[in-house]
């Protein structure tokens, strides 16, 4: 044998032993691909019965939502009344206070709360006296 005919079966030998080891790799890497495959289809199939729940969640959310819809529209009214009744009673105030006052000075808003508690009090001696009886 020839110095280039060792050589051409050196070569040879070694693209055996890459075409070899390409081979094994090629294998373990088809196992390993076949692994992902069942993980994503596993994963997927999870995934769709998610979906499915979530669908199934939001179309109940969405009719209870439809059920609740009446009473948020009650009290944003009622809160609109209140706004108007303290509106009015702020202009009731201010013409009240704007008529005058008593000879003791007293404006007609304060002479009235001063009558409205005197008047309280009243109410409370005379339920304390049926009581003592």
């Amino acid at each position: 044998m020839t110095g280039g005919q060792i050589a051409g079966l050196i070569a040879a030998i070694a693209f055996l032993i890459l075409v070899a080891f390409i081979g094994v790799f090629l294998l373990r890497l088809t196992k390993s691909i076949g692994v992902v495959t069942v993980d994503v289809d596993q994963i997927s199939r999870e995934v769709e019965e998610i979906l499915a729940n979530a669908n199934e969640l939001l179309t109940d959310v969405n009719g209870k939502v439809k059920t609740i819809d009446p009473a948020f529209k009650a009290v944003g009214d009622l809160g609109e009344s209140v706004s108007s009744l303290n509106d009015a009673t702020r202009n009731l105030t201010t013409r009240v206070s704007g008529v005058g006052s008593s000879a003791k000075g007293l404006t007609g808003l304060s002479l009235a709360s001063k009558v409205s508690k005197s008047a309280f009090q009243g109410y409370r001696n005379h339920r304390k006296n049926k009581k003592a009886k």
